[in-house]
């Protein structure tokens, strides 16, 4: 009897031993079959346009709210030290696509900026005339998306290029459709509302009272159902939330009321370098173009997992420099960063840049190494499993390894160089950033500033003289970059007179800042209105 017993034993032990053997193996078979499907995922790449760092909810807005944007962040990889390589759009969206700094694409300013002797037109009565750039994104190099095409996408751009006019549209770089992207830098056409009149993108009668935003979100779901069943690039690069800044009348007195519940300081401007800065997010109609946004986001997103799609769906959430905080609409307040989009320090530079890539999670996982816009192109190659091109994404570095976590951090030395004066403030400048320090290279009288970013992320102490070794080091290592990358300099204006800039910075304190604390309260009054209907968002 006992013999039998163990051969019973022995038998139930071989069958549990199969069972699992099998299991596993089912397991492993579910897994390699999931990594399969992944080879060849889709991509939704979405870049905002003139968002400042903390103008989401998941980047620590209170004011603002971004629910759908939210739920990338919440499923991905949230990098906290994200930056765009420009303080100003056209070179950091050339970035975006060319894996190249702007120092060596040459494209420094936006499209359109004056300079050289034509920038006296400005009446910005300057020492410098800002040296000439590249008007347009140069047909030599080979943009990811074309590396895309390649390999069997199909590719599909909405919304803003500025990269270039005829000849040089998202159509000539590696888009096979295009849905509104042409030269103009903002919506100045059309506006934020219904008729858009923009060339490349057709108006239709249903869209009345509708959104930019929302028009350009259902132009790429509309793309994105078309094409389920095959690979596909969806390149949503939003016009919002630039000036001119626009919402409906429902989301203003939303914003209006939770401004007034959270309390209204007596100021809400203060004195930057050159012009008045924001100090707060308390804009009702910029919030409202914001949610405008948001909701557009979550659009698309709905749209994949209607389709399911999400599962295959890479998600990549950017802007293209920091938040106007001065200049153009004095939208919002970058604080406790220091400045705004134009500007030379983290609030002109730092950018939400949020990473979902379904098959290796993130769940909300923050990475504090700092990242560019020019890294994409290595990385987007990297997750498809397509081979590095380093010949071209030369800026570049593949952040698969901080995505997977092979890796807790990568070292390198990241550089900026724009040789303008921005409209909000900015000036001549050229910048290196290398372990938390940040070295401020001035152009007109060669003046340096150095800040250690993880002890004074506000940029308030200035220790350049207590470091002259390490000032010394970082300088020579941005000058080298700047004279292999063939950056181009602002040459001294032989007309210039300091009385007249003095005017210009004296009008801009005593006559300009007051006229923005008077909108600033104008936007809080419970009767305010643009106009009868506002902007046409109302229907009739």
């Amino acid at each position: 009897m006992a013999s039998t017993h163990n051969g019973n034993n022995l038998q139930e032990t071989l069958c549990l031993w199969v069972v699992f053997v099998l299991i596993h193996l089912l397991i492993t078979s579910c897994q390699s079959k999931s990594i399969t499907d992944q080879k060849h995922p889709n991509i939704l790449f979405i870049v905002a346009d003139d968002l400042g760092y903390h103008d989401l909810s998941c980047m620590g807005s209170e004011y603002y709210e971004t629910p759908n944007i939210d739920k990338i962040a919440n499923q991905g990889v949230v990098f906290t030290n994200g930056y765009a390589t420009c303080q100003v759009c056209s070179p950091s969206r050339a970035s975006l696509l060319t894996g190249k700094f702007p120092a060596r694409h040459g494209i420094t300013d936006w499209i359109g900026a004056r300079t050289g002797e034509d920038w006296r037109k400005s009446k910005r009565f300057t020492r410098l005339l800002p040296p000439s750039y590249v008007d347009h994104l140069p047909h030599e190099y080979h943009t990811w998306p074309e590396v895309l095409k390649d390999h069997g996408y199909t590719t599909f751009f909405a919304g803003k290029w500025h990269l270039g006019s005829e000849g040089s549209y998202p159509e000539d770089h590696g888009f096979d459709y295009n849905q509104g992207g042409y030269e103009r830098g903002g919506p100045y056409t059309g506006g934020f509302f219904s008729p858009f009149n923009n060339p490349k993108m057709e108006d239709h009668p249903d869209e009345k009272g509708m959104s930019l935003s929302m028009k350009l979100a259902r132009e790429t779901a509309a793309f994105v159902e078309a094409n389920r069943d095959s690979q596909f690039l969806a390149y949503l690069s939003f016009y919002a939330v630039h000036a001119p800044i626009q919402t409906t009348q429902e989301k203003w007195a939303k914003y209006r009321n939770k401004a007034l519940n959270s309390g209204i300081a007596d100021h809400g401007f203060e004195m930057e370098r050159v012009l008045p800065i924001r100090k707060f997010q308390d804009n009702p109609v910029y919030a409202g173009l914001v949610e405008q946004m948001d909701e557009a986001v979550g659009h698309v997103l709905d749209v994949l997992e209607a389709n399911n799609l999400s599962s295959n769906t890479i998600v990549v959430f950017t802007s293209d420099n920091g938040g106007v905080a001065s200049g153009d609409d004095f939208a919002t307040s970058n604080a406790p960063l220091r400045g705004g989009k134009g500007y030379q320090w983290e609030g002109g530079l730092k950018v939400p840049i949020l990473v979902h890539v379904p098959w290796l999670g993130g769940d909300g996982r923050t990475d504090p190494t700092p990242v560019t816009g020019a890294d994409f192109y290595p990385t987007i190659l990297d997750l498809l499993d397509i081979p590095l091109q380093p010949g071209q994404h030369q800026d570049g570095q593949s952040l698969l390894p901080l995505l997977d976590g092979t890796v807790g951090k990568m070292t390198r030395p990241l550089y900026w160089h724009y040789p303008h004066y921005g409209n909000q403030g900015g000036e001549p400048s050229s910048v290196i950033l290398r372990n938390d320090w940040k070295l401020i290279h001035y152009h007109e009288d060669d003046r340096k500033e150095l800040y250690h970013l993880e002890s004074d992320p506000s940029e308030q102490m200035d220790i350049s003289k207590d470091h002259p070794d390490l000032l010394a080091r970082l300088q020579a290592e941005l000058q080298d970059y700047l004279q292999s990358a063939g950056a181009r300099f602002a040459t001294n204006d032989p007309l210039f007179h300091p009385d007249s800039l003095q005017k210009k910075l004296d009008y801009y304190r005593h006559d300009l800042m007051p006229r923005l604390e008077q909108q600033r309260l104008d936007f809080l009054r419970e009767d305010w209105e643009p106009n009868a209907d506002w902007w046409g968002s109302k229907v009739n």
